[in-house]
């Protein structure tokens, strides 16, 4: 279907509303409070330095992941909130069974990578199941799964996790040197390096592109989303959809820490990196669920967080400033898209009306 200009308009004119408002909102809090407007947005849209410029590529590669397995819920009307405990107890898993190394270079890492899916999927469809026989609602039982997960990850810490010396910190065996993933020297005079698995990240959001558009199942999978009742007219197996949507998404969420856990930490330990997956529901709504609209939504949210380090430095302003864009970004952006879909629902109406009388026959004309 080809994409009209009056379409791609109102595509782009959301976002670009939800940007504006969010500086509008944040300008005003700032007056409130008599901060520097203008030293603060100086400060946040400043080019990146070329060590910034990698950190917000890698923390976008994981934003990435883990929206994508918040959007593969959202497209089924799911609303998989347990993305982080789900990352988080299959990262562990991956994390003991590389930390043997048992199997040679890539094919550790691959398998240890479908450990954590293995892992998530599992973990996930727990709600799932709850769901389909119990009419549990999976947004309590992912709220609560998370909790459980975090603590069956500290006692395994306490249990297989080992503790440095002189440090109260635990974690997993260190995986082997071969298994550690140098990362791609991309952004020219930065020290650090892009993931290796930024390259994970691309191939997530092409098969979740190509799933859901071009499969039976992600048609199955939108229609239930958008009307069960049609879905079930239609000969679909809801139950079934809601159990499969589901532990795809928590299988997804598996791979969040597997950019950072092989190409920078390389043991999991009590100071892993939480939080990803609640991020990951914000990214996936700025995104639209759209794998290309996800991609930008995460590196806005990355460049955002990044930027935040000089605020208190250069501005004298707390770097928690930026939840408050964060906030009004993502606030702005459900109204704004909503606000466009009606517009964009009136003028197809409008447009609908007018081919019919254009079409409609006078009457008193012969036949």
């Amino acid at each position: 279907m080809s994409l009209s200009p009056r379409r791609l308009a109102l595509t782009l004119a959301a976002p670009a509303l939800a940007v504006v408002v969010a500086f509008v909102i944040t300008s005003l809090v700032l007056l409130a409070v008599g901060d520097p407007v203008g030293q603060v947005w100086s400060t946040l849209l400043k080019e990146p330095r070329p060590r910034t410029t990698v950190n917000i590529i890698n923390s976008a590669t994981t934003y990435y992941i883990a929206a994508v397995a918040v959007a593969i819920g959202f497209k089924m009307n799911l609303f998989n909130i347990g993305v982080d405990g789900q990352y988080r107890i299959a990262s562990f898993a991956a994390a003991i069974f590389a930390g043997y190394g048992w199997l040679p270079s890539w094919l550790n890492i691959v398998v240890a990578m479908l450990v954590a899916m293995v892992t998530g999927g599992i973990w996930a469809g727990i709600a799932g199941w709850l769901k389909v026989t119990r009419g549990v609602s999976e947004v309590i039982s992912t709220i609560m799964l998370n909790t459980i997960s975090a603590g069956l990850v500290g006692w395994g810490l306490r249990s297989w996790g080992q503790r440095a010396e002189g440090s109260n910190a635990r974690s997993t065996t260190p995986i082997p040197e071969s298994n550690q993933l140098d990362g791609f020297a991309l952004v020219p005079g930065a020290a650090n390096k892009v993931y290796t698995l930024v390259a994970l990240a691309v191939l997530v959001g092409l098969l979740y592109w190509f799933v859901i558009n071009k499969t039976r199942f992600g048609f199955d999978l939108r229609a239930t989303g958008q009307s069960e009742s049609a879905a079930v007219a239609s000969g679909v197996k809801v139950k079934r959809m809601v159990l499969v949507s589901i532990v795809l998404s928590g299988a997804v969420a598996g791979l969040v820490g597997m950019p950072a856990f092989f190409g920078a930490d390389h043991a999991y330990g009590s100071s892993f990196q939480d939080g990803v997956g609640f991020v990951g529901i914000g990214v996936a709504l700025l995104g639209r669920n759209h794998p290309v609209g996800i991609a930008f939504a995460a590196l806005l949210w990355s460049w955002l967080e990044k930027a935040s380090d000089g605020l208190q430095l250069e501005a004298q302003v707390s770097p928690a400033l930026v939840y408050i864009i964060q906030g009004s970004i993502l606030l702005a952006v459900v109204i704004a898209y909503e606000v466009v879909h009606r517009v964009e629902r009136r003028m197809e109406q409008r447009q609908v009306a007018r081919d019919l009388d254009a079409s409609s026959v006078p009457e008193g004309a012969a036949a």
